[in-house]
């Protein structure tokens, strides 16, 4: 199983089956055969004489067009083919006699043979009865150059809204239809796409990069092979801004990013960022998008739609509408920005800070452990978590090492001390340990600052330690030999008193099999059996080495 589909036959149905469950929509009985869908509240002798209906519909696959957007200021009602075929002439015919009132009935027709033609003979059959229905076809595609047919595809969505929106207010039937054309004509689309679609029980077809893929999977017109996101928004924009030119289209324009099915949010906003900054804030005034519009199935692929602004355009766009799929209207404008404030009221580093040449021979004993320790420590690591615990505590040993080089670690006063290291090992030992060490520096040396001494200030910096990061001693972490070393300086022991005391927690922690905390946690009981946790090596070496530079 590749995707997440049942039999291939039932995806359309599944899909219709859900939206009906969730929207203000009522659907054909399912016997019936016809996939249509219309807008709960509407009745085409009510809303209907005075408001025109607005249809439209194709093949499925393209979701969430066209039924995502039935709603109040939009669609009317849709109709659904089979994935990538029209529906049925008796499908469209009988969504026109459900909607259409007095004010008539306004198809919107994306430019593909099949579409036409059932569409087209609906029509007819629909004022032979009696009913006033019109008919706009939209061929935004400039894939194929000259073409005598092109293909209608994203921006159908946009003849939508206008159509829907100038229903809504009231807007005779010819003057509804006359606006939408003059809109079609002004509509250039063209897509692209790394991967094509995947039928559902089919494999995807193999097919390199394409520049102007149809909606269906058509093959595009060219391959292309794009190195970046701003090479692939170059070769879709550049045909699309010759096209608008050699119509005599100036900016600014209104831009829809269309993700055909198959990108993630970060490749649609990457694609998003490159949009705007070719097209610049000159050229474009409003987007839409990066958004699902008019997707092809799952292409992994985008397109763009373009179409000159102006007043009445931008106010149909940004009316309100209820249909679900529409996600709106953005003005384009330069970003706003702030210069974060980064300063320190009580900054702990500084240029020629006071020395303690026995504080800080202590700290490099530290330091020389931390180091010699790195491959050992990465190999208890690499058997409980993801090996590099050593590689972060020399990373954390360097860092305080450069200060003390550099004399920008004050190693007189305790407090500007742990502060100090603190920031180091925030700024440059990364990872979870960095912070959680970060946390207890920092915390030890506040309280530090306020008078306490250093016992009761390491409590202090291991009570916030375990707040934030969720641990607590026998979940097999640093804290199993960090918490009685602190102990035990608290009840007055000596500093070697503290490091045995160190020494037993790390120790203990092989025999701890079931971690709740870290990285530990997500490895097997039979991994950790004998194996020292390393974080609490790290510790237990550092007292250790600290007793015996002390003596």
């Amino acid at each position: 199983m590749e995707r997440f589909y049942n039999a291939a036959a039932r995806v359309v149905d599944d899909a219709l089956e859900s939206l009906a469950a969730t929207t203000a929509v009522r659907v054909a009985e399912p016997e019936s055969g016809l996939r249509i869908l219309i807008r709960e509240d509407w009745d085409r002798t009510r809303q209907g004489h005075d408001s025109v209906a607005v249809l439209s519909g194709g093949g499925a696959g393209h979701e969430p067009a066209h039924a995502g957007f039935i709603g109040d200021g939009m669609l009317t009602g849709a109709i659904s083919g089979s994935l990538f075929a029209s529906p049925s002439v008796e499908a469209v015919l009988a969504a026109i006699r459900e909607v259409c009132g007095d004010a008539g009935c306004l198809l919107v027709v994306k430019n593909y043979t099949g579409d036409r033609l059932n569409f087209g003979l609906a029509a007819e059959r629909a004022r032979a009865e009696g009913l006033d229905v019109a008919m706009v076809i939209v061929a935004d595609d400039i894939a194929i150059a000259d073409a005598p047919q092109p293909r209608g595809i994203a921006g159908t969505v946009l003849v939508h809204k206008l159509a829907g929106f100038l229903a809504a207010r009231g807007d005779p039937l010819a003057e509804i239809q006359g606006r939408a054309e003059a809109l079609a004509g002004r509509l250039v689309s063209l897509g692209m796409a790394l991967r094509p679609a995947a039928q559902p029980g089919q494999p995807a077809p193999a097919r390199a990069p394409e520049l102007g893929l149809g909606i269906h999977n058509e093959t595009g017109t060219r391959e292309v092979a794009p190195e970046s996101a701003d090479d692939a928004m170059n070769e879709v924009l550049t045909p699309l801004r010759e096209a608008l030119s050699a119509r005599g289209s100036d900016a600014p324009w209104i831009a829809m990013l269309n993700d055909l099915g198959g990108c993630s949010t970060q490749e649609m906003g990457v694609l998003a960022a490159s949009l705007l900054r070719q097209l610049g804030p000159a050229s474009v005034s409003h987007l839409i998008g990066p958004a699902p519009l008019m997707t092809s199935l799952d292409m992994h692929g985008f397109s763009v739609t373009l179409v000159p602004a102006d007043d009445t355009l931008v106010e149909a766009l940004a009316a309100p509408t209820t249909a679900p799929g529409w996600c709106g209207l953005k003005a384009v404008s330069p970003a706003v920005t702030f210069t974060p404030d980064t300063h320190r009221e009580h900054e702990a580093l500084s240029e020629s800070a006071p020395q303690d040449p026995a504080v800080a021979a202590l700290l490099r004993a530290a330091i020389t452990t931390l180091r010699d320790a790195r491959d050992e420590l990465d190999a208890l690591d690499a058997k409980s978590g993801d090996g590099d615990a050593g590689a972060s505590m020399q990373s954390g040993a360097d860092a305080v090492a450069a200060a003390l080089d550099t004399e920008r670690l004050d190693t007189r006063t305790p407090a500007p001390l742990f502060a100090g290291i603190g920031q180091l090992l925030a700024r440059d030992m990364g990872g979870s340990s960095g912070v959680l060490l970060s946390i207890l520096f920092t915390a030890t040396g506040a309280d530090l600052a306020q008078g306490s001494d250093l016992p009761d200030a390491l409590v202090e910096g291991v009570v916030k330690l375990q707040a934030y990061g969720g641990a607590k001693p026998g979940d097999r972490t640093l804290l199993d030999a960090l918490v009685p070393a602190v102990e035990a300086l608290a009840r007055g022991e000596t500093l070697a008193s503290a490091a045995e005391a160190a020494r037993a927690g790390a120790d203990a922690t092989a025999e701890l099999t079931r971690a709740h905390a870290g990285r530990s946690a997500y490895v097997p009981e039979s991994a950790l059996e004998g194996v020292i946790d390393p974080g609490a090596e790290a510790v237990a070496r550092v007292l250790e080495a600290l007793t015996a530079a002390a003596r």
